[in-house]
């Protein structure tokens, strides 16, 4: 199936279930094709791939879900539909059907951290082709501006900052470089590297995070903290890297190395945390 086609289907599906009407104005806004190319790609929607999710309302004058819609293209839950608008808050509100939500909506704008166009790209390249790269760098450790050698293989953002995952000639160990902390612009090496991700240990380690809400509550306090945190029989597991259980545990605003006075304050402990200090100290 094309790429275009296939965007078109994820908008049918996205406005009929979210917004209760599709109409071909939608895809017509969207993708700046003719009614009877909308009307086209609709009626083929319906026919080649789902004849049981849309009913045309002649009252609405559009197409609704049927009591049968299951979707083909999207995934139909809340967390991907709110994904969806604060990854597409800027735009969303010019796509007809979609405009109304973001009427109801605000999301947080907090400014990215500064990345240089001259420091990411190099790093791509490295990253896809497994290249060293020589860089100028800064850390709380080293203030001044010290020349590295790294090969890097991923970049991770950590949901607050950009950071990219390499090995380290002078630390001889993988480590994660802040990108708003490079100076300069690094210079590739045009030889690949030994230390790639299938040698990062870290990065290649699958690692639990459990989650259950702070033992000092009260059983009624407990339930709401599940609730909130959609944990299973009383607690909430989350599959990650060894690299990245820290930065797990800051998404979750905890505090290895301290425990709040109040439990209401704290809410949740990692019930496993014996099990990561080698991840939380490395």
């Amino acid at each position: 199936m094309r790429w275009d086609l296939a965007l078109r289907y994820r908008l049918i599906e996205t406005v009929a279930w979210w917004e209760g009407r599709l109409t071909t104005n939608h895809l017509m806004q969207s993708f700046g094709i003719s009614r009877q190319q909308a009307s086209k790609d609709i009626n083929t929607y319906i026919s080649a791939h789902a004849p049981k999710n849309l009913e045309y309302d002649k009252h609405l004058k559009g197409y609704v879900p049927s009591k049968h819609f299951k979707p083909l293209f999207i995934d139909d839950s809340a967390s991907a539909y709110l994904h969806l608008l604060n990854q597409n808050h800027d735009r969303a509100p010019h796509v007809e059907g979609l405009a109304l939500a973001y009427t109801h909506t605000e999301v947080l704008r907090v400014p990215d951290r500064s990345v240089r166009p001259e420091v990411l790209r190099p790093l791509l390249k490295a990253c896809r082709e497994g290249l060293r790269l020589e860089c100028d760098y800064v850390s709380f450790t080293t203030p001044q501006v010290e020349t590295r050698l790294i090969a890097p293989h991923t970049l991770v953002y950590t949901g607050m900052r950009w950071h990219v995952r390499a090995y380290c000639e002078k630390n001889r160990a993988y480590r994660d470089f802040v990108l708003s902390r490079f100076r300069g612009v690094p210079e590739l090496i045009e030889d690949v590297s030994a230390n790639g991700r299938e040698e990062d240990v870290g990065w290649n380690t699958p690692v639990q995070v459990i989650i259950e809400p702070d033992t000092r509550l009260k059983p009624e306090q407990r339930a709401i903290i599940e609730t909130d945190f959609g944990m299973r029989n009383g607690r909430l597991v989350i599959e990650t890297q060894g690299a990245l259980v820290q930065y797990v545990l800051q998404r979750y605003q905890i505090d290895p190395t301290k425990v709040h006075a109040k439990a209401s304050a704290q809410q949740i402990i990692v019930a496993n945390l014996d099990d990561l200090q080698d991840w939380l100290y490395s």
